[in-house]
C-alpha cells in the first residue's frame, strides 16, 4: 500500500502537482524519471564498485580521508549509540571511508551503507549523497523522500565538503537503517554533520597553510580559538590563497575569491594580523567589516622553515611534502620554481609515491585559478572536451596515469592543448618513459620538464613521514612505541606512501590503548621480506641513516650479514 502511494505521489510531481515535498526532492524525482529513465517500482540493489575501482577512488581521495579521519571518529563516537552509520564519499558519490557497527555489517552492506557503494543520483536515484552533490548544500532525504522503493526506509542526512579552492571535494553522510517517521527527527543529525564537514574543511586548510598566514573568523569570541565558523589562507600581501566554504559570506558580491585582498571586505591588512594572534584576549580581537558590522579574528602566523634545506623552497603545500630528505628537497625546490611558469610537467614514480599530491601542491603554489583533474583510463574525447569546455582563464589540467590514454583521446588531447593555451597540463605516470604509448608530438606537449618522485625505501625522512601520517590520521595523544617505530622504519614499503597510510590506519584501528605497539601493526607483504638483489647496498644504508639494525630489517637478513657485506664491498659510513 505504501509503495503504491509513493509511486502515485511521484506521478503527481511529474504532472506539476505540489505535494508538500521539499523542492530539491521533487526536482530530483523529475530528474530520475526524465533524465535517468528510472522506474520507482523497481527495487534496485545497492551499486557497489569493484575492489580495483575502490582502490583507485580511495587513492585519489587519500588527502581527504586523512583530513577527515579525526572529525569522523569524533562524530561517530557521538552517534554510535543511536545506530547511525557514517559515510565519506568522494565528489563522484563513491564511499571511500566508513564508520558503522560491525554487528549490523550485513544489513548495512545490503543497504549500500558501506565502503565502495556508489550513491550518485544517476545510479541510486534520490538520496542524501546524490542530492547533496547536485545542490552542493546540506540535505536530509528521509524515508520516502528516496526515489527507489529499495531505500524508502533509510534516513540520510548529508553535507558537502569543499576543498580550499572552492571545489566540491566530498560528501559526509550520516544515515539510519530505521528512523522515526517525522523528518524533523533528523534535525540534530543535520547540525552534527554540517559541523563535522566544516571542521574537515578547516583541518584541510590548516594542513595546507603551514607556510602562510591563516585568518580564522567567528561571530562570537567564545568559539574563536576552538571552533571558528570560517577561515582564509593569505599570502604575504594579504591575497586569498584558499578558504573554507563558510568564508564565502565575506565576499557577498559573488565574484572570484581566490587572489582577492582581504582588506577589500574586512578592515584589516596583513600588517594587522599579528595583533589578532592568540596572545591577546579573544574579545579584543575585533575585525570591522567594510559593509558594517564586526567579527572576531584569530590569526595564525606562517611557520618558520625548520632547516637550511627548506629555506630555498617556497612555503605552503610544497613545503609539507617532505622532511629532511636531500633528494625530495631538490625536487621540491625545482617544483617551486616551475610552479610559477606555464611549463607542462610530467610527474613520474612508482605507485603511491605521491604524484597526485605533488601535482595539487604545484597548482596551489602557482598562479592558475582553475583546476581540472581527469583519469586517463577509459577517458573518451567527448568526456575530455566536456571537462575542459568551461575553462577560460589560466587552468591546471591534471592528467592522471597518461599511460592509459587511448589513441583517439591522445589525438583529441593534443588538439585541445593547441586550441586552449590557457590549459597547463600536469601529467602523472607509473610507466617507464620509453614505454609511454603516445606520439613524440604529444609527449613534448606534456613533458616540458620531468620530476621523478623517489620510492619510500630510498627516502631519508621516513621517520618524519611516520610522525606526520600518525598526526593526521590518529587521535592527538596516540603515539608509536619504540619497537613499532623500529619495525616500520625497517620495512621496504613497495606501496610507498599509500601503503604507509594504510598501515597506520590499521594500527590505529587495532590499537586498544594510546600507544601503538608492534603487535598492532599489520604484517608486511611477504614479498618485501626478501632481499632485492637490484637494490644497491649503499643506497639502503643511506636511506637507513647507516643504522645496521634498521638496514637488516629492511633487507630481511641478520645484522651480522649486513656488516659482512659492508666489509666485502668496502663501504663505510660517511664522515
Amino acid at each position: 500500500m505504501q509503495e503504491r502511494q509513493h509511486v502515485e505521489e511521484i506521478e503527481q510531481v511529474l504532472e506539476g502537482t505540489q505535494t508538500g515535498r521539499d523542492g530539491f526532492v521533487a526536482a530530483s524525482w523529475r530528474r530520475c524519471v526524465e533524465q535517468y529513465g528510472m522506474d520507482p517500482t523497481r527495487a534496485e540493489p545497492a551499486h557497489i564498485v569493484t575492489d580495483s575501482e575502490l582502490r583507485d577512488h580511495r587513492a585519489q581521495a587519500e588527502w581527504l580521508i586523512g583530513a577527515a579521519r579525526t572529525s569522523l571518529q569524533s562524530l561517530f563516537r557521538q552517534v554510535s549509540g543511536q545506530n547511525y552509520v557514517l559515510l565519506l564519499t568522494d565528489a563522484k558519490g563513491v564511499c571511500v571511508d566508513y564508520f558503522g557497527d560491525d554487528l549490523f555489517a550485513d544489513n548495512l552492506r545490503s543497504a549500500g551503507l558501506y565502503l565502495g557503494s556508489n550513491w550518485s543520483e544517476d545510479l541510486a536515484g534520490t538520496c542524501g549523497v546524490g542530492a547533496c552533490i547536485v545542490t552542493q548544500e546540506p540535505v536530509t532525504v528521509h524515508q520516502d523522500d528516496h526515489f527507489g522503493n529499495a531505500h524508502t526506509r533509510l534516513s540520510c542526512t548529508a553535507a558537502p565538503i569543499f576543498d580550499s579552492l572552492g571545489g566540491l571535494a566530498a560528501v559526509l553522510d550520516i544515515s539510519l537503517l530505521r528512523s522515526p517517521t517525522p523528518k524533523r527527527s533528523q534535525n540534530l543529525a543535520m547540525s552534527l554533520v554540517t559541523s563535522a564537514a566544516r571542521r574537515v574543511e578547516m583541518a584541510n586548510l590548516m594542513a595546507e597553510s603551514r607556510r602562510d598566514w591563516v585568518l580564522r573568523i567567528s561571530d562570537s569570541p567564545e568559539f574563536l580559538d576552538v571552533d571558528p565558523e570560517a577561515a582564509v589562507r593569505l599570502d604575504g600581501a594579504g591575497r586569498v590563497l584558499g578558504y573554507t566554504r563558510s568564508a564565502r559570506r565575506l565576499f557577498a558580491d559573488g565574484g572570484q575569491i581566490l587572489g582577492r585582498r582581504i582588506d577589500e571586505v574586512l578592515g584589516v591588512t596583513v600588517d594587522d594580523l599579528p595583533d589578532l594572534m592568540r596572545d591577546r584576549p579573544t574579545e579584543d580581537r575585533i575585525i570591522e567589516m567594510q559593509g558594517g558590522g564586526a567579527l572576531f579574528g584569530h590569526a595564525i602566523a606562517p611557520q618558520a622553515p625548520r632547516t637550511a634545506l627548506r629555506s630555498t623552497r617556497r612555503g605552503g603545500p610544497l613545503a609539507g611534502l617532505a622532511g629532511d630528505d636531500p633528494a625530495m628537497g631538490h625536487l621540491l625546490t625545482q617544483a617551486a620554481k616551475l610552479a610559477h611558469t606555464n611549463v607542462p610537467l610530467l610527474l613520474t614514480g612508482e605507485t603511491g609515491t605521491g604524484k597526485t599530491k605533488l601535482a595539487r601542491a604545484i597548482h596551489m603554489t602557482g598562479a592558475s585559478a582553475g583546476f581540472i583533474a581527469v583519469d586517463c583510463g577509459g577517458l573518451t574525447p567527448d568526456a575530455l572536451h566536456a571537462a575542459c569546455v568551461n575553462s577560460t582563464g589560466p587552468t591546471t589540467l591534471l592528467l592522471r596515469r597518461i599511460e592509459d590514454l587511448s589513441a583517439n583521446t591522445a589525438i583529441a588531447l593534443a588538439a585541445l592543448l593547441d586550441a586552449r593555451p590557457c590549459l597547463r597540463p600536469l601529467s602523472t605516470t607509473c610507466a617507464d618513459l620509453t614505454e609511454l604509448p603516445m606520439s613524440a608530438a604529444l609527449f613534448h606537449r606534456l613533458a616540458g620538464a620531468t620530476l621523478r618522485l623517489p620510492p619510500l625505501r630510498a627516502r631519508r625522512d621516513l621517520g618524519w613521514l611516520l610522525d606526520r601520517v600518525l598526526q593526521r590520521r590518529a587521535p592527538e595523544d596516540m603515539r608509536l612505541s619504540p619497537s613499532a617505530r623500529a619495525e616500520l622504519l625497517g620495512r621496504d614499503w613497495p606501496g610507498n606512501l599509500r601503503e604507509l597510510e594504510q598501515v597506520i590506519d590499521v594500527a590505529v584501528a587495532l590499537c586498544e590503548a594510546r600507544v601503538i605497539d608492534a603487535p598492532d601493526l599489520p604484517d608486511a607483504p611477504q614479498a618485501t621480506q626478501t632481499i632485492k638483489a637490484e637494490e644497491p647496498l649503499e643506497q639502503v644504508m643511506e636511506a637507513c641513516g647507516w643504522n645496521m639494525s634498521r638496514a637488516a630489517r629492511r633487507l630481511g637478513v641478520n645484522r651480522s650479514t649486513v656488516l659482512r657485506r659492508l666489509r666485502k664491498a668496502g663501504l663505510t659510513p660517511p664522515e
